[in-house]
C-alpha cells in the first residue's frame, strides 16, 4: 500500500527538507519514508498561517461550515484508508482504529454546529450612559502538537474547533505516527481548501518544533502529551503572550469499594487499560481495592488479562496490539520487573506473549500488592498493567488517589453507595470523575487540572480556546436619549 508521505503547506503538497523512515511496531517492518519539515518550511507555513488569518477569520460562518462539511465528507468517503493508515503506523488493533476515524467525522459535525451556537451577548450599563457587547473572534494562528496514542483522534480535537472558529492551524503529528495526519492533509488539497487555513507537517527533530513555538506569529499553542513537554513549551513560548490549551499526562486512580458492581469494575478497568495497549491518557493505573473483595476482584481481572487476545491480524479480535516502540517497551518491562522485585505479586502476563516472536508486544499485565514506593505506582505507565492496591478503614483513601505529581486528569470509582461516590468525587482532585462506567464523547468536556493541563478538548469549552472576547462600548449621545424617551 502506498502512503501519504509529503507535508500539506499553504494549500498544497510539498517535499520537506529531510526525510524519516515509519515502522510498523507489530511487525517491525517499514511502512513509509516520509518528509519533514525544516526551519524553512516551518517558517513558510508560519507565514502562510499568518498571511490566511485576515481573510479565514472574515469568511461567513456559513462558508466556514461548508468548507468543514466538504472535508467530513472526504473523511467519510476514505474510511478505509485513513484506519490503514493508523492501523500499521501505530500496529493498532483493526476495530480499534474506528474510533480514531469516527472522532474526526464528529469533530467536523459538532463544530460545524456548535459555532453557530456563540452569540453576542449585551451587557448592562450601570449608569445608563453606554451600551456595551461582547462579541467572539478568532484568538488568531493556532499550533497544534499531536501525541502518537490516537493519531486521527488527536488531530480530530484540534482540527474541528480551530476551523469552526476562524483560526488557521499548523498540526505537527508525533514524528512516530505521521501518516494518517499526511492523509488529512492530502483530503485538504483534495478539497481545495484554502491556502493556508490548515497546515501539516512532522518536523525534522524537536528544535524546528521549537521553531515553531518561540515564533511570535502562533496566538494559540496547543498540546497532547506529557506533562514535561507541556512545561517545555510553555517556557519556548515565552517569546510572547500566547494562549495554551494543553491536555497532559495522569495517574488515574480507580477506588473499588466493598459494594461494588465488581464484573462491571473489572470490566472497564481492563477496557481501558488493554485497549490501545494500555496508551491512553486516562487508563487506569493505580487501582485502589477494598480488602474484603480484593481476593475475588484481583481474580476476575487477572481472568480478563489472560483472555485478552493480542496480536496484528485485521481479521481476527484483537484486544491488545503493541505499544509504540522498543524503548517504551523496554520502560514498560522495567516498571514491571522493578515492582516485582519490590514485592509485588505478578498474576498475569510480565512479558512478550509466547506466541509471538517479533513486534513490540507486551502481554495484559496484572501486578497485585503493589505499594506507593514502587515505580509503577509513581510513574503514568502507559502500558497494558493493572496495578492492585489493597486498602482497608484505616486508609486514607483520598490522600493516596490525590498523590499524584503528576496531577490530575481522570478517577474513577465504583460503589452502589452513591453519596459515598458523590463525597469522593467532590475531594477528587481530578479534572473528570467517572463513577460505575465510563463515558467520553465530543460533546463531552475533556480536561485535567494541575499539572494535567490547561483548557479542554471537546464540547464547546475547547471551541473557546479558539476565541477571544472583546467588549464593544458605545457612549449614548443626546438622540439616543431622546429615543429612549420616546
Amino acid at each position: 500500500m502506498d502512503f501519504p508521505t509529503r507535508l500539506y503547506i499553504d494549500g498544497a503538497l510539498s517535499e520537506g527538507s529531510a526525510r524519516q523512515e515509519v515502522f510498523n511496531p507489530a511487525t517491525e517492518d517499514h511502512v513509509a519514508t516520509v518528509y519533514t519539515a525544516g526551519f524553512d518550511d516551518v517558517q513558510r507555513a508560519l507565514e502562510a498561517a499568518r498571511d490566511a488569518f485576515p481573510t479565514w477569520s472574515a469568511t461567513p460562518i456559513a462558508e466556514r461550515q461548508s468548507w468543514m462539511r466538504k472535508l467530513r465528507d472526504e473523511v467519510i468517503a476514505h474510511e478505509e484508508f485513513l484506519r490503514d493508515c493508523v492501523h500499521h503506523e501505530m500496529g493498532k488493533p483493526w476495530a480499534q482504529t474506528l474510533e480514531d476515524w469516527d472522532r474526526l467525522v464528529v469533530s467536523l459535525e459538532f463544530y460545524t454546529e456548535e459555532i453557530a451556537r456563540i452569540y453576542d451577548v449585551g451587557l448592562a450599563d450601570r449608569a445608563g450612559t453606554h451600551t456595551h457587547r461582547m462579541v467572539h473572534e478568532a484568538a488568531g494562528v493556532a499550533v497544534a502538537y499531536l501525541a502518537w496514542n490516537f493519531p486521527l483522534l488527536n488531530l480530530a480535537f484540534k482540527i474541528g474547533p480551530a476551523m469552526a472558529a476562524g483560526c488557521p492551524i499548523l498540526i505537527r503529528p508525533s514524528e512516530k505516527t505521521p501518516i494518517s495526519a499526511y492523509a488529512v492533509g492530502q483530503l485538504c488539497e483534495r478539497i481545495g481548501l484554502p491556502r493556508g487555513v490548515v497546515q501539516i507537517l512532522c518536523t525534522d527533530g524537536y528544535e524546528v518544533a521549537d521553531a515553531m513555538t518561540a515564533s511570535t506569529i502562533p496566538q494559540v499553542i496547543t498540546l497532547i502529551g506529557s506533562t514535561g513537554t507541556g512545561q517545555h513549551i510553555m517556557r519556548t513560548g515565552a517569546t510572547s503572550i500566547k494562549r495554551y490549551s494543553m491536555e497532559l499526562g495522569g495517574n488515574a486512580p480507580v477506588l473499588v469499594f466493598e459494594d461494588a458492581d465488581l464484573d462491571l469494575a473489572a470490566d472497564i478497568v481492563c477496557g481501558v487499560k488493554f485497549s490501545n495497549a494500555g496508551q491512553i491518557c486516562v487508563s487506569p493505573n493505580r487501582v485502589f481495592v477494598a480488602s474484603a473483595v480484593h481476593a475475588v476482584f484481583a481474580e476476575k481481572v487477572t481472568a480478563r488479562a489472560r483472555a485478552a487476545k493480542t496480536g496484528f491480524d485485521k481479521t481476527a479480535d484483537i484486544t491488545t496490539g503493541p505499544v509504540i516502540d522498543g524503548p517504551a517497551w523496554a520502560r514498560i518491562k522495567g516498571l514491571i520487573d522493578d515492582a516485582v522485585a519490590s514485592g509485588a505479586e505478578l498474576l498475569a502476563g510480565g512479558d512478550r506473549p509466547a506466541h509471538l516472536n517479533k513486534g513490540y508486544f507486551l502481554a495484559p499485565t496484572v501486578l497485585d500488592r503493589v505499594t506507593e514506593t514502587m515505580a509503577v505506582y509513581r510513574q503514568e505507565t502507559f502500558g497494558p498493567i493493572v496495578s492492585l492496591i489493597p486498602f482497608d478503614g484505616e486508609t486514607d483513601l483520598t490522600a493516596m488517589a490525590n498523590d499524584c505529581e503528576e496531577g490530575g486528569l481522570t478517577a474513577y470509582i465504583f460503589t452502589r453507595d452513591l453519596a459515598r461516590a458523590e463525597a469522593y468525587a467532590a475531594k477528587l482532585r481530578y479534572g473528570e470523575i467517572q463513577i460505575n462506567g465510563v463515558k467520553y464523547d465530543i460533546d463531552l468536556p475533556h480536561g485535567g487540572i494541575g499539572q494535567s493541563g490547561i483548557g479542554h478538548d471537546c464540547s464547546a469549552l475547547a471551541l473557546r480556546d479558539y476565541l477571544i472576547e472583546k467588549r464593544i462600548t458605545r457612549a449614548l449621545d443626546d438622540t439616543d436619549f431622546e429615543g429612549l424617551n420616546a
